[in-house]
């Protein structure tokens, strides 16, 4: 039976020692760094299913050690951040630094358990070789894209913008996440990704019933597995 390996990183003592107790004895295999040099350490020797990471550290910014694991491919870790900072803006910087769940100060332990037990599922489904989120079939390996029986043909652009949104289902990604990750620092200008949206809906929804693509309004865009849901 596989346990949910998860490292914790958190430099207030009483709260790390209550956390780490209740999710040992809630089945998880759990190991902790009181801070991010530990962490980074901990982090480049072994793999974990979830990193439940607070974003006030002593030594270094939690969005640093977010951003520095997102960076590197061979940290393909979910991140669960946990913060007191609960504006939006500051959950934004989070998400915008690659954190897959977000949440603030105080919790209750039986939440971070559920959402590292969702975080670790989800990976976990993203690790096979295809993808199924509704009636579509997706496989980054064979760069195939199919809906309902349907082989999508799709731009490489295209494809990429789909596979971003594949990968952070069910969350949304954000209009600045996904320019930062298709273009990089060679974003041609605002009215790109607008009409690779569209050309991805065009191949993605319009000959179905039901949209995948669901615009999250001042926010980005997410995929929808749920047909109750719409755009």
């Amino acid at each position: 039976m596989h346990h949910t390996k998860i490292l914790l990183i958190e430099d207030n003592h009483i709260i790390a020692q209550q956390l780490y107790d209740y999710l040992e004895q809630d089945g998880f295999l759990v190991d902790y760094a009181h801070n991010g040099k530990a962490a980074l350490k901990l982090i480049e020797q072994q793999q974990f299913d979830v990193v439940v990471l607070d974003l006030m550290l002593p030594d270094i910014d939690g969005i640093d050690i977010c951003l520095q694991m997102k960076s590197t491919a061979a940290l393909n870790m979910p991140i669960l951040m946990l913060t007191a900072r609960d504006s939006l803006s500051d959950k934004g910087e989070g998400f915008n630094a690659g954190a897959d769940d977000y949440v603030t100060k105080p919790f209750e332990f039986a939440e971070i358990a559920m959402r590292c037990r969702a975080l670790a599922r989800r990976h976990k489904l993203h690790q096979s070789s295809t993808i199924e989120i509704g009636d579509l079939i997706f496989d980054p390996q064979k760069r195939r894209a199919i809906r309902a029986g349907k082989e999508l043909h799709l731009s490489a652009t295209d494809f990429e913008i789909l596979n971003i949104l594949v990968d952070a289902y069910p969350n949304a990604v954000s209009r600045h996440s996904l320019i930062e990750k298709v273009w990089g620092d060679d974003f041609p200008d605002s009215d790109v990704l607008r009409s690779h949206i569209y050309t991805l809906r065009k191949a993605v929804d319009k000959e179905f019933k039901n949209p995948l693509i669901k615009t999250i309004h001042g926010v980005g865009f997410k995929l929808s597995g749920d047909h109750a849901e719409t755009t």
